[in-house]
């Protein structure tokens, strides 16, 4: 049963991307009446209602499309994601995560960070460490329909999310050579895009000669896509000849590893730590020694990064425990007085804490149990207004309510099926490595003025740090330094900017 399952959820995560043309043989009587039937025992032949008006091509289109798809598969996760909607408010424990399993960068002993570091650095040099970016994402809500990595967020260098992070893990790579004395260290950077974002990415990496990283070290794949179904369980047809259908969140992440035989490149590289992460955030610390050297420490198969929560009414979710297993909990699902709470043991903070980046460390052993446990990972409902085609009328609709259901997964969802003793996580400084893109400029929040500003003023600070001074005659946003990834990873060997005023705005770009 298990197996079938796995055969289900691989059909229906299909591919988005180019099939490098439609096949032009139209399909027998016989396999039409084989798909007919399938169709017809699920309930779902509606598919097929404008087949026989179809050109060739069009018919063989979407034969091959629907051969992809086990109707009776989207029944089934459709129902198993209403009922899994439903049940969600269940009974639930809450507690924080168990203080072993914990640690923070902002009482952290030095030390103990040094350590880590090292370590970290020291994994980088044989190899063993890995990137993976959720990057599926076009800047809708930025006014732009590139792929969010593109956007330039406004720095008066004009570099896009994928340079700033192509450069930060050219910079670790440096720092492990300098540490190891080896040379040509590479960590290979796998970018997780969807079908409307693979083209579009793969040509600005090719454009800008891959930021400087080596092309054969960056690979582009893509995740899959599942149908859009109607209020009432129906597949949509996106035009006669086209079912509707979505990415699958970022969840999807774990069956594209396997589709996009990724992980078997990973396997023949010898990578053993995986650090991955979504495009959005401006400061993400790319590979983090620290990350790494920490979660390879405590020898676990799940570590995730999280940054103190700002007030008990912040909209986050949290990681913490969820009846005894590690797990995120949505701010929605948090009631007031649970949500404000102290921590008995430090009274000035929230018990519940933890906000949740998308900012995840896995060893390779876990990813190398994938087909164990992915049918386990549930789907969730998003209604949708999704344009479709009246299969009874033959018209094009553009719904103004949502008609639909997208079924998309989590990233985090695998959470609780990782045991206690190998799940960790560390907390970070907020204003060092989380500043995420989600609206559109002059939103004041979340937007490319306020992730330029934190870059900026985090530069500001390192610049400060080491002795030097920041003068500006002009506005606040305007009053940072913007350092170069490929001279600092995190505020290290800038001991030359020590008697050094900058006059900002500034760009330092190499050391002078």
């Amino acid at each position: 049963m298990e197996a079938t399952f796995n055969n289900i959820l691989e059909k229906l995560h299909l591919t988005g991307g180019d099939s490098g043309g439609v096949p032009v043989k139209e399909p027998t009587e016989q396999e039409l009446k084989e798909l007919r039937d399938t169709y017809t025992e699920a309930e779902q032949n509606h598919v097929l209602a404008f087949y026989d008006d179809l050109t060739v091509p069009e018919k063989a289109g979407l034969f091959e499309s629907l051969k992809s798809i086990t109707p009776k598969g989207v029944n089934d996760i459709t129902q198993k994601a209403l009922s899994f909607a439903q049940n969600k408010n269940e009974d639930i424990q809450l507690e924080p995560l168990p203080e072993a399993a914990t640690a923070s960068i902002l009482d952290s002993k030095d030390d103990d960070i040094q350590s880590w570091y090292t370590r970290g650095l020291g994994l980088v040099a044989e190899g063993q460490v890995a990137v993976v970016l959720m990057a599926g994402g076009q800047g809708t809500r930025l006014g732009s329909s590139a792929p969010k990595g593109c956007f330039d967020i406004g720095l008066p260098s004009g570099k896009s999310l994928f340079q700033i992070q192509a450069e930060r893990i050219w910079k670790v790579q440096q720092l492990a050579e300098k540490e190891s004395g080896k040379k040509d260290i590479s960590i290979p950077w796998y970018i997780m895009t969807s079908g409307p974002t693979r083209k579009p990415t793969e040509q600005f990496f090719s454009e800008h000669k891959y930021f400087g990283l080596r092309p054969d070290d960056v690979t582009i794949f893509e995740q899959g896509v599942l149908p859009c179904v109607s209020n009432d369980g129906k597949i949509l047809l996106e035009t006669k000849s086209k079912v509707a259908v979505a990415p699958d969140g970022n969840g999807g992440i774990y069956q594209a590893l396997l589709t996009s035989n990724v992980r078997t490149d990973m396997r023949k590289r010898g990578i053993q730590h995986i650090h991955a992460y979504c495009v959005d955030n401006c400061l993400v610390k790319v590979a983090d020694p620290v990350f790494i050297g920490f979660s390879a420490s405590k020898d676990v198969d799940i570590a995730t990064k999280v940054v103190r929560k700002r007030s008990a009414k912040e909209s986050v979710g949290l990681i913490l425990q969820k009846n005894g297993k590690p797990d995120v909990v949505e701010y929605s699902e948090l009631d007031t007085a649970t949500a404000e709470i102290k921590d008995p043991k430090q009274p000035e903070l929230l018990k519940f804490r933890a906000a949740n980046i998308v900012n995840h460390y896995y060893s390779f052993r876990f990813l190398e149990t994938i087909e164990e446990w992915v049918h386990q990972l549930p789907h969730h409902v998003a209604r949708k207004k999704i344009p479709y085609i009246d299969t009874e009328k033959g018209e094009s609709i553009k719904p103004d309510k949502p008609n639909g259901i997208k079924l998309e997964q989590f990233v985090f969802d695998v959470f609780p099926l990782v045991k206690l003793d190998k799940f960790a996580c560390m907390e970070v400084k907020r204003e060092d490595e989380f500043s995420p893109l989600k609206n559109a400029k002059g939103t004041g929040e979340d937007d490319p003025d306020t992730s330029k500003l934190d870059i900026l003023t985090q530069g500001r600070r390192w610049v400060q740090n080491v002795g030097g001074t920041v003068e500006s005659e002009t506005a606040l946003e305007e009053t940072g330094v913007e350092i170069s990834p490929l001279v600092s990873y995190g505020g290290e060997g800038l001991d030359f900017l020590k008697t050094r005023t900058i006059k900002a705005p500034a760009v330092i770009e190499k050391e002078e």
